[in-house]
């Protein structure tokens, strides 16, 4: 079954939005080496459920400007949260549940991206 293998975000500042990603989730990034400024995001290590994306200026992307809104499984929603907002980022949408799944919330980041975060707990009703 096709499954996402990555994803990519638009970023009026690049530079900071990689340093939003770096500091809050301490992702890892690159800068590439090709014809345009675009950077890689490395969210794991091999071997861990997930995938890795990209970052490039929005006004080198050649997409219409629309978003996909991609999901960050994180160990507390509360705490994740409080770092989003003290990175310069907010939360849109306050802690909820998702009965059997666990907790959610969403967010923007420095760029006006949205996304979510997911806190995993089974029991939650």
């Amino acid at each position: 079954m096709p499954r996402v293998i990555h994803f990519e975000l638009s970023a009026d500042d690049p530079e900071r939005a990689v340093k939003f990603y770096d500091e809050v989730f301490g992702w890892k990034t690159q800068r590439w080496d090709g014809p345009q400024s675009y950077w890689l995001l490395m969210t794991g290590e091999q071997g861990q459920p997930g995938i890795d994306g990209g970052l490039m200026k929005r006004s080198d992307n050649p997409l219409p400007q629309t978003s996909a809104t991609n999901t960050i499984d994180v160990p507390s929603v509360d705490d994740y949260a409080q770092k989003i907002t003290a990175h310069g980022g907010k939360v849109v949408m306050p802690k909820g549940t998702v009965p059997g799944i666990g907790y959610i919330a969403y967010c923007e980041d420095t760029e006006g991206n949205v996304f979510g975060i997911m806190q995993f707990d089974p029991s939650v009703k």
